[in-house]
């Protein structure tokens, strides 16, 4: 007698709609179906009368795929169904193994299906959209201090992470073992979905973050995706990880490789960041003044009031800050201008205004300070930024102080060896203004006016996106 043939099917998560075509007529037409007993509610309604179904318990695939290969040998045609992908978590490597195993002449075929991570994807947005990987938590066949290996791999190399066999009544620990070793390399704000009976009736849906995911809330037959760095959670509340299309070109379709290479940056600072679990206001200015600097003391000496920078950023984005006031024109020339003009926000230094030289002389005091008397004297409330000249931030504290100057926030950073260390502590007590100060003696144009551009670009700190206006 001829041999038959044995076709491995993946019959997708659970729904007959999710089942491709292939797989459909496999069923239909198949002399034989072999597999796990809680798989056939999911195709009882395809399979035709008078075709033998065998169904066996959990743990049973080594005796699934021995029937398998004795119905064949008897020229039958066998389909052995197996969930999602039958080569992801499947039967199709054991069947190959078992075909070797026996020096066995039965055709064997392999049909694809959609997998329960692909399905959960779906539904949540789009969170695989770049590079992914798939871990099991089951160590049954793995060693448990091999599994903990490619956890710790995957989180550190910023792959999208799905995760099969997150939790099971014996295996309770695991998840939870996962979800440090993810704090420890990602950020708290990784989103984080987590979809239980994908496809199915019982299907539940939910998207949180890393830190606040709660691995009671999963069981065996749910499947967690875990984002990367760039994933974020969109205004409809879908998981999203972009491929990477929109930030390498600038509006009119151009490629921007200077957009490309500072996102590339901000990512590189943030994985040598010592402390990668701040509030994600204070860290957008940290990346900011490192990538400026390469200076990485940053993390040690940038200071910044609670929620400053996104305080700032709001009151710009809602039309209350309508002037940056800074102590020199190299401040000034450092600000992006796309980002000022999206903002509706002009930025001035005085310094060279005809005024200042006359007040200077007559005042007895430098042209820096003369600058910022003249600046308050017409822009009270503008937001202030400082990165040269402590004499002209040690002026705008006295008139705070006076009643004449309520500015919107300051960015202390001149720099410098005389009166610099002693101008940023005179800042520090204003309790009602938003504060950024680089304490010590480091500082400098550059600096300031980068810390002003992480105010500026604040809306895109939850994707790291730098570059919009580069």
């Amino acid at each position: 007698m001829s041999s038959g043939k044995i076709i491995v099917a993946g019959i997708g998560p659970g729904s007959e709609e999710d089942i491709t075509p292939a797989v459909l007529d496999a069923v239909k037409l198949s002399d034989i179906i072999v597999g796990y007993k809680y798989y056939f509610q999911f195709v009882e309604d395809i399979i035709k009368q008078g075709t033998v179904c065998i169904d066996t318990g959990m743990k049973k695939e080594r005796e699934r795929a021995s029937q398998a290969f004795e119905y064949a040998g008897q020229g039958k045609t066998v389909c052995v169904i197996s969930s999602g992908d039958a080569g992801i978590y499947g039967m199709a490597s054991l069947v190959y193994e078992m075909k070797a195993e026996r020096n066995s002449d039965v055709e064997i075929e392999i049909l694809p299906g959609i997998s329960a991570f692909q399905k959960a994807a779906a539904l949540l947005g789009c969170p695989v959209g770049h590079d992914f990987c798939v871990i099991s938590l089951s160590d049954l066949m793995t060693p448990w201090n091999k599994i903990e290996k490619r956890i710790e791999a995957a989180s550190l190399a910023d792959f999208v992470t799905a995760v099969y066999n997150p939790k099971s009544r014996g295996r309770y620990w695991q998840l939870y073992r996962l979800q440090e070793i993810f704090l420890k390399n990602c950020s708290p704000d990784t989103p984080v979905g987590y979809v239980r009976q994908a496809g199915r009736e019982e299907q539940q849906v939910r998207i949180t973050t890393l830190a606040r995911f709660d691995p009671e809330e999963v069981d065996m037959f749910t499947i967690v995706i875990i984002g990367n760095s760039q994933s974020y959670i969109s205004p409809g509340n879908k998981l999203i990880t972009p491929r990477g299309y929109y930030r390498e070109e600038t509006d009119n379709g151009a490629k921007n490789p200077g957009q490309d290479i500072m996102i590339r940056s901000f990512r590189t600072i943030e994985g040598e960041l010592r402390n990668r679990n701040i509030p994600l206001d204070r860290k957008w200015a940290l990346l900011h003044a490192i990538h400026t600097t390469a200076d990485f003391d940053m993390e040690n000496i940038l200071y910044t009031d609670e929620g400053a920078i996104e305080k700032l950023y709001r009151q710009c984005a809602e039309g209350k800050i309508k002037y940056i006031i800074t102590d020199v024109t190299m401040v000034t020339s450092g600000i992006r201008k796309g980002a000022l003009d999206r903002l509706g926000i002009e930025a001035k230094c005085y310094l060279h205004d005809p005024r200042v030289a006359e007040m200077a002389k007559d005042k007895g005091i430098t042209r820096t300070q003369s600058g910022i008397r003249l600046a308050v004297e017409e822009h009270p409330d503008a937001l202030f930024a400082f990165g040269n000249a402590p004499t002209a931030l040690m002026e705008l504290c006295e008139l705070v102080r006076k009643g004449k100057a309520y500015p919107a926030g300051i960015v202390a950073a001149p720099v410098g060896f005389v009166n610099v260390c002693e101008s940023k502590h005179m800042v520090k007590p204003f309790k009602d203004i938003p504060k950024i100060i680089v304490d010590g003696r480091k500082g400098g144009s550059n600096l300031a006016a980068t810390l002003i551009n992480s105010v500026l670009t604040f809306d895109d700190a939850e994707q790291l996106k730098p570059g919009r206006d580069v």
